[in-house]
């Protein structure tokens, strides 16, 4: 990686032979594993936990902590698209946003009862201070119209974060809540501002080149080595016993399948699909969306294998049952969504299989945990067993893009 004096215009980036992530992106990636692990650690002792009523505030937990992390990822790895960053300048910014994310990950097993303003500040600042940093190099550039918007709406919200630093328990998540689905759907919206003309451009949008794509990869493998690495710490502290040990089995295959899944073929030609996408801006819009949904539906089949591993036997909950069949199915629909993107059309086998995952939940209410694993990865297992029956003697698929 290396350093290049420069400023204004010249920060922008000219791709051409940065094509891949470099070091300093894949360290953010590091520090996003830890985050995630931390999600997850946090949401297994309120879901495994004596109350009945924490155990499904849990699965709002889930989603209230792991949403300002993966968006502060994706708005750094939009960052490292748009600009070089192998200019000091982008280097300084990306450096600051894997610091801010190192300080939200250490605050999030305390995030609803301390620790409230170490898990805001870092979101907020970032937010608000990265654009202000950028705009200097984006004079006559749509991007300024866009970084400025981005701005006034962080401000609009950052109240709302604030509120719920002050606060706690439910009311400070419920805060939090509302504050990251405004900031997600503004985006979402092109941070819309009354009597300005909507942006020709979008915080979605994809370059016609690798970069972005790839990155968007690397947050599935991301969220995938997370799952790895909790279901190693979790097995590592646990008698080994045949029930724990197939618990492991059963987490390290899951994860496999899921590799799998979304590598064939969508996940596989990605970049060659935004290459060739007539629309780049919704095609961005939706592979951002669908890359979101994927990880939390890892995410939530991880805290489902932390569940096994320390109970495999015995009644499961009703909300563990949820985890457990849940994020597979969560998965396999942000999965249906890419391959909307990419072939333009509905894969049917992925909706006969979150439909097998929905009509197992009551006979399994009777099973154990580790039960509802096995028939989880067994489903997913169908998945990837149709898609190579799918591919068997046929070409290589080129993509058709929906948009």
């Amino acid at each position: 990686m290396g350093f290049r004096t420069g400023g204004g215009q010249d920060l922008l980036q000219q791709r051409e032979d940065v094509r891949q992530a470099n070091f300093l992106e894949l360290f953010v990636d590091l520090v996003l594993v830890f985050a995630l692990s931390g999600v997850v650690s946090r949401v297994v002792r309120d879901i495994t936990g004596p109350d009945p009523s924490a155990r499904w505030r849990s699965l709002a937990y889930l989603l209230v902590l792991a949403l300002p992390l993966i968006w502060l990822w994706i708005t750094t790895a939009h960052v490292t698209s748009w600009f070089d960053p192998r200019r000091p300048k982008i280097q300084w910014v990306v450096l600051a946003s894997a610091f801010g994310l190192l300080v939200m990950a250490s605050s999030v097993p305390y995030a609803f009862v301390g620790r409230g303003w170490a898990f805001v500040l870092p979101y907020v600042i970032l937010h608000l201070a990265r654009p202000l940093v950028l705009l200097p190099a984006l004079r006559g550039h749509a991007l300024k119209d866009l970084y400025l918007r981005s701005v006034l709406w962080c401000a609009a919200t950052t109240p709302i974060w604030f509120a719920g630093a002050l606060s706690s328990g439910v009311t400070r998540a419920a805060l939090w809540g509302v504050a990251v689905l405004v900031d997600i759907v503004a985006a979402q919206l092109r941070w819309p501002v009354p009597l300005m003309d909507r942006p020709p451009l979008s915080p979605w949008a994809l370059d016609n080149r690798h970069h972005l794509p790839e990155r968007y990869q690397q947050f599935l493998l991301i969220a995938l080595g997370e799952t790895v690495l909790a279901a190693g710490i979790t097995f590592t502290n646990q008698p080994i016993t045949p029930a724990t040990s197939a618990a492991l089995v059963v987490a390290y295959l899951s994860t496999v399948l899921l590799w799998r899944i979304y590598f064939y073929r969508s996940g596989q030609i990605l970049a060659d699909a935004v290459a060739t996408a007539r629309d780049r801006l919704a095609a961005g819009r939706a592979t951002g969306i669908a890359h979101g949904v994927m990880v939390i539906g890892i995410v939530t089949t991880a805290v489902g294998h932390e569940i096994v591993l320390t109970h495999p036997a015995g009644r499961p909950e009703p909300v563990w049952l949820a985890v457990l069949l849940g994020g597979p199915a969560l998965f396999l629909y942000g999965r249906i969504r890419l391959e909307r993107i990419v072939f333009d059309r509905l894969s049917l086998r992925r909706v006969v299989a979150i439909a097998a995952l929905a009509a197992a939940a009551v006979p399994l209410w009777f099973g154990s945990p580790l039960a509802a694993a096995v028939v989880a990865a067994l489903v997913l297992l169908g998945v990837a067993l149709a898609d190579a029956r799918h591919a068997a003697d046929r070409p290589p698929e080129a993509p058709s893009p929906a948009y």
